[in-house]
């Protein structure tokens, strides 16, 4: 937390949304300011929708995609599509996507695991299956707050450094203890300084 302009270079800006309209704005900016460098969150999107994603992505200023939020009913082929073209990215899941996983095979090490909020850790969840956790930094203070499942089971293993390998960030309420999406304010962030050094990826 040392070197601001560090983490600057590591933050990232999303390709986020559920409908048509809202990736095809993203889109729009990034184009607009040039931008080379992004995340991309996939899981409200449906199949047909990712596919006009994918073709806008080829077209696209967009070269690297270091993070890609998937959802459950990706193919393997869409991993394997994501993961050649842009340099194996970390590919975020949840603990219900723990079922899926012999479809994904050959991708075990990509992906990484988004804790829930809702005090449950599902025993399907095995993390020295995948490459680790992607620790989603407004969910870990909700977590903190609440000292849930959700805070424990990292903090059990916060020992092996390898297991924090990514982060998502995003703003938080301290009057309603949730994560905020919507930043209208910096100081939304000031959380971050709160959290302990082991939840944050090199």
């Amino acid at each position: 937390m040392k070197n601001n302009n560090k983490i600057a270079d590591k933050v990232l800006v999303g390709i986020t949304g559920k409908t048509n309209k809202d990736w095809k704005e993203k889109f729009k900016e990034i184009e607009k300011f040039k931008i080379t460098r992004t995340a991309l969150f996939l899981e409200l999107f449906k199949k047909k929708q990712r596919e006009e994603i994918y073709k806008a992505l080829l077209k696209s200023s967009i070269k690297e995609i270091p993070l890609i939020h998937i959802r459950n009913d990706m193919s393997r082929s869409e991993l394997k599509f994501l993961c050649e073209k842009y340099n194996n990215p970390c590919l975020t899941i949840h603990e219900n996507s723990f079922r899926y996983l012999k479809k994904w095979s050959g991708y075990y090490q990509n992906l990484f695991l988004e804790m829930n909020t809702d005090n449950f850790v599902s025993r399907r969840t095995k993390l020295r299956k995948i490459g680790g956790f992607c620790v989603d930094l407004a969910h870990f203070k909700v977590a903190e707050e609440k000292w849930s499942e959700e805070f424990e089971y990292p903090i059990r293993r916060r020992k092996n450094p390898k297991h924090f390998d990514c982060n998502l960030l995003s703003g938080y309420s301290y009057e309603n203890n949730t994560d905020v999406h919507s930043v209208k304010n910096k100081n939304e962030f000031d959380y971050v300084k709160t959290l302990p050094r082991f939840v944050f990826s090199n």
